[in-house]
């Protein structure tokens, strides 16, 4: 593998594993061996459904801006605004009026993101 394959660019949405989280929701996945990187792209108002799942997740709000939900508790984000959420911890994101980029951090990777599909599961 060149090192090349290991650079990428946040605007390049030929880039990484496409997936349809919602309506108006979607991500490019970028699988590693021990950690893996999702772009959520949120149009404007729209919002995810609540999940959770075991592993632990960082997200960062790169552009926009929006509420998080996790564990019951809702907290505004704009940009610059990081969190954390541990594994089996309810959570969603709910974009404001100018949407929202989400740079999001899972370790371990989630199986199910490492293939193109729909969902958050």
């Amino acid at each position: 593998m060149s090192e090349k394959e290991n650079f990428f660019n946040l605007d390049a949405m030929e880039q990484g594993i496409s997936r349809q989280l919602a309506e108006g929701m979607t991500t490019r996945v970028f699988p590693g061996d021990d950690a893996m990187i999702s772009i959520v792209r949120i149009d404007a108002n729209q919002s995810g459904k609540p999940h959770s799942h075991p592993q632990e997740q960082w997200g960062l709000c790169v552009r926009g801006s929006g509420v998080r939900f996790q564990a019951g508790e809702e907290f505004k984000v704009s940009e610059g605004d990081f969190w954390r959420t541990p594994g089996n911890v309810e959570h969603t994101f709910t974009a404001g009026s100018d949407g929202a980029v989400i740079f999001d951090v899972f370790a371990p990777p989630r199986e199910e993101y490492t293939r193109a599909g729909e969902g958050f599961s």
